[in-house]
């Protein structure tokens, strides 16, 4: 088919506003899951206790007698941003698409985020008609953080070419990563037992997960040590195949993070979880994801197809930037 001949007339995408586009994206999908923990702290969580409306017969906040209007307006703001999210990753979309040569792995990769963001919509729907039950503010969590990984993977890709991806570590470097980031996942699956099991339910009257701040808090502590194991052997790993400086740097940038978000949550758990800093431990797991979402990244690089592609091992180990 054809393309349309006004579509020519379009300046095509430059790689510097994909890539800008793509890192907004990447913030906006971390940004909301602050937002949304301040729903939760300020106990707003049922502010409006519709969905998709915020009471019957209407889709803003109204004076109610029985919830008061900062409550309604704190969960409203949050629903309003989706909203926000919705424009930014849908610009990132129509910004892959307008690119040339257009390439497929960043077209999906960009069109996943306004679709996630929709889908992420629903969910918190169900969240709010289920009435806060844990174990779906849980699944909420843990698809934000899904996505806030593929919007990192999202500005790679506005740097990369659509060609075969070619290894810059060996494989059992990148296995050694691969298996640190599903103990991520498992680590803050954890960390939403803790959530549910602790004072911050989003509204008063919701059940809360009967295991215990105290053993959900250790259970977390113990993955923690497991990954922290895992990111101490990919140091030495990386030491002892010459990785790049590329790696080195988001290796890096992962330690520092994973030191502070640990550090925060033991400061966190030792005041009795005051509201600020659960906020900024969701923070702190927004800003891990995206250490570790890079640094996995980092593992390969996609050229264009045009161009010539460096045999594997001739980059292991040549220190390339």
């Amino acid at each position: 088919m054809a393309r349309p001949a006004f579509l020519d007339r379009i300046p095509p995408t430059s790689p510097t506003v994909m890539r800008r586009l793509a890192i907004l994206t990447v913030i906006g999908q971390a940004g909301i899951a602050v937002t949304g923990s301040v729903v939760r702290v300020t106990g707003s969580g049922l502010g409006c206790p519709t969905w998709p409306q915020c009471f019957p017969g209407s889709l803003v906040p109204t004076p109610h007698p029985e919830v008061a209007a900062l409550t309604q307006w704190i969960e409203f703001s949050n629903r309003l941003l989706t909203f926000v999210l919705v424009v930014a990753t849908g610009l990132a979309f129509l910004a892959a698409v307008n690119t040339r040569p257009r390439r497929r792995r960043l077209t999906w990769l960009a069109l996943a985020q306004p679709l996630g963001v929709v889908a992420q919509a629903v969910i918190g729907g169900f969240v709010v008609l289920a009435g806060l039950v844990w174990w779906s503010v849980a699944i909420h969590f843990m698809v934000s953080m899904f996505f806030v990984w593929m919007a990192v993977q999202l500005v790679d890709a506005a740097g990369d070419g659509d060609g075969p991806a070619t290894r810059v570590v060996p494989g059992a470097v990148r296995g050694l990563i691969a298996t640190s980031s599903v103990v991520l996942v498992a680590l803050l699956a954890a960390g939403t037992f803790v959530t549910a099991s602790g004072p911050h339910a989003g509204d008063a009257k919701t059940p809360r997960l009967g295991l215990g701040v105290q053993a959900t808090a250790q259970l977390h502590s113990d993955i923690l040590f497991a990954y922290l194991g895992l990111v101490v052997g990919i140091g030495f790993a990386l030491a002892a195949t010459g990785a790049s400086r590329r790696m080195w740097r988001r290796y890096t940038a992962l330690v520092v993070l994973v030191i502070a978000q640990g550090a925060l949550g033991g400061i966190q758990y030792a005041l009795g979880v005051p509201e600020v800093l659960v906020s900024f431990h969701v923070l702190g797991a927004g800003l891990v994801t995206i250490g570790a979402a890079f640094l996995w990244s980092g593992t390969t690089e996609r050229t264009h197809p045009t161009d010539a592609v460096a045999p594997t091992a001739d980059l292991v180990g040549t220190g390339r930037a």
